[in-house]
């Protein structure tokens, strides 16, 4: 018994967690039926982490769904973390739960090597130890991505010190690089498909998943260590040891009920509607014909090439870059992302499986008319019905006009998310896709690739759209130059920017007339000061973020901290928005750094809990701890 307490008071030492969360594992030292050291199981320690971290709809709301899909514009939600507004309770919550998985990964590594120290190990400890380790660099970049700087050494058994972001980054680097290694893929593992939920221990698919991983966070560092992302990702992509299809993919199935396995997205409350940023990419991209994808009676909606629908230009902020600001398509577009219909289900749709009835408890989603008030007064201006359009509305501090429009931003007037995602299904946490637009990625920029960047890219698009069941669209997308309405076409060879404005036709709400309008392509001021929307980068992460949805939207706000891209609207500024004070109604057309989240304060307990630590970690974020302060890699 000496040994197992000498550990447990090693590993609670090191903990992250605050004092009331320790108290289940310090339990162990005070049970007198305590298991020794040689009857501790370590797979019953990597089965608590890698189950916890699916987050239970508590946890799963607040970080999940209100942070992460939030800050990478899955979801049309206004305010929260993408007004870089926050909420100490949420970050509280997730902060712990996310310590304790931390801690059971750590425990099982610590317990392994305990067992292979005192000789009571199995062959496959040593391949648990590394899955242990693997995991556990997961983890810490959810850590590293969300808070900043973070202790590597808080789980060894003394005080944590939190490093600066480059020396975590290394560590984890080096990590997963030498778990990979010493991994042994002839080895196998009783009761696997019990305790491994993502891989059932088939160590040669953790050994992909490990090097996959480190092609990621390699890519994470090229803006700001160039040469050594080079050499750490072409380490990990040489040879065929990575992700490439969807039986590799690092994935865990749901479950109904209420607990870590519940579906991630599935709280009724969460509308997760259509956001402005996903809808603009989405419209023209690809040049696939609305047509071509929906039912017979659908297609009456349908609207010609060029129409931008009917312009209610004072209902709708004014202060915003969202380009098509002020329309509503009483339609749905003609050319659309063969996606967009799988992702988001049309208003009124009511007979597709898909279509999501959230909330159960009222009518919002077959709610589908709305009305328009006149700005004078509280006369209907307009009734809208919304079935089978394609519209949603900027996020942002509208002042007044907000009141009088009642249809753009109304949870049964938007397209919704498929309830697909929001039942039982696979969390995915890496798929194929990610790891041929990383090799797109890095083929551009000239490091050594396992292929070229045209044939990683397409080969990305092929996994997408594989996963999304719409294979058939995928040689006519592949070869489109139709631009979106950010000015970005599909088409790797083609790179001609889009004209600067375009004529669109249009009808006046408020007459009736037709017009046209001169529609004018945004203008992304973080990337490249603007000067470029269809360069090669600009393809790849645009098609990295359709790819991406649902399931890793903390990797698509990493990719858009890292790079500015892809292209997403500022919050409209009509009156301004206190947390954001560099936006203002005088430079709202231009994009900054300063307009978007950049991480999660840490959580208030932290300071009062660890305020060395605090202090540590404060000083290297090289700014105060704030949402606006950028990660170390990000840009500045």
């Amino acid at each position: 018994m000496k040994r197992f307490i000498t550990l447990s008071t090693l590993l609670i030492a090191g903990s992250l967690i605050f004092t009331a969360c320790q108290k289940d594992f310090l339990d162990v030292n005070v049970d007198p039926k305590a298991a020794s050291i040689d009857q501790v199981q370590v797979e019953y320690f990597i089965n608590n982490s890698l189950t916890g971290a699916q987050m239970d709809p508590h946890v799963a709301e607040r970080a999940f769904v209100l942070y992460w899909k939030n800050a990478a514009r899955f979801d049309r939600t206004n305010g929260a973390i993408s007004w870089a507004d926050y909420n100490d309770g949420w970050s509280s919550d997730y902060y712990s739960y996310l310590s304790g998985w931390l801690k059971d990964a750590t425990n099982a590594i610590t317990v392994a090597e305990g067992k292979i120290e005192s000789g009571s190990d199995y062959p496959y400890t040593s391949n648990m130890i590394q899955v242990a380790r693997i995991w556990r660099v997961y983890l810490m970049t959810e850590f590293a991505d969300n808070f900043g700087p973070m202790p590597i050494d808080g789980f060894k058994g003394v005080n944590p010190e939190f490093k600066d972001l480059k020396t975590v980054y290394e560590f984890m680097l080096s990590e997963l690089k030498d778990a990979v290694a010493k991994i042994d893929v002839n080895i196998t593992s009783p009761d696997a498909a019990k305790f491994d939920k993502a891989y059932g221990f088939d160590y040669a698919k953790w050994r992909k998943y490990g090097n996959s991983m480190r092609m990621r966070l390699a890519m994470r560092l090229s803006e700001v260590e160039p040469a050594y992302a080079k050499a750490q990702f072409e380490e990990a992509a040489a040879g065929s040891e990575i992700i490439l299809n969807w039986s590799e993919a690092f994935k865990v199935a749901e479950r109904d009920g209420w607990d870590p396995l519940s579906p991630v997205m599935s709280r009724e409350w969460n509308a997760q509607g259509l956001s402005v940023t996903m809808r603009n990419i989405l419209i023209g991209l690809g040049g696939v014909s609305s047509t071509d994808q929906l039912p017979a009676d659908i297609q009456s909606y349908v609207k010609p090439a060029g129409y931008m629908g009917i312009r209610y230009a004072d209902h709708y902020p004014k202060k915003t870059n969202d380009p098509s600001v002020g329309f509503w398509l009483d339609g749905v577009p003609a050319t659309i992302d063969p996606r967009a219909y799988k992702t988001h289900i049309l208003p009124g749709w009511f007979d597709n499986s898909d279509f999501c009835f959230y909330p159960s408890w009222d009518n919002t989603a077959r709610t589908v008319v709305r009305n328009l008030y006149k700005l004078e007064n509280d006369e209907v201006l307009v009734a809208i019905d919304a079935s089978y359009t394609y519209n949603t509305a900027p996020i942002g501090n509208w002042g007044p006009t907000s009141s009088k429009n009642q249809v753009g931003f109304f949870g049964g007037t938007i397209p919704r998310m498929s309830q697909k995602f929001r039942s039982p299904g696979e969390r995915v946490f890496f798929g194929p896709w990610e790891t041929y637009f990383l090799i797109a990625e890095a083929s551009l920029r000239g490091w050594t690739t396992p292929m070229d960047a045209k044939s990683a890219y397409e080969s990305g698009i092929a996994a997408s759209f594989n996963y999304f069941g719409v294979d058939q669209f995928l040689s006519a997308y592949l070869s489109s130059q139709d631009y979106n309405n950010v000015g970005t076409s599909v088409a790797w060879d083609h790179t001609t920017e889009a004209p600067a404005t375009v004529t669109r036709t249009y009808t006046d709400g408020y007459t009736g007339t037709p017009g046209t309008y001169e529609y004018t392509y945004p203008k992304n001021t973080i990337y490249k000061n603007g000067s470029v929307n269809n360069d090669h980068l600009t393809k790849i992460i645009t098609q990295k973020f359709l790819a991406q949805y649902p399931w890793l939207p903390l990797e698509v706000w990493n990719d858009q901290r890292r790079l500015g891209l892809p292209f997403f609207e500022n919050p409209a500024v009509d009156l301004p928005i206190i947390t954001l004070p560099n936006l203002t109604s005088g430079n709202y057309m231009q994009n900054s750094i300063a307009n978007f989240p950049q991480r999660l304060k840490y959580p208030s307990g932290l300071e009062n809990s660890n305020p060395k630590g605090y202090q540590q970690a404060v000083k290297f974020l090289n700014g105060e701890d704030a949402v606006l302060t950028p990660l170390w890699w990000a840009k500045h």
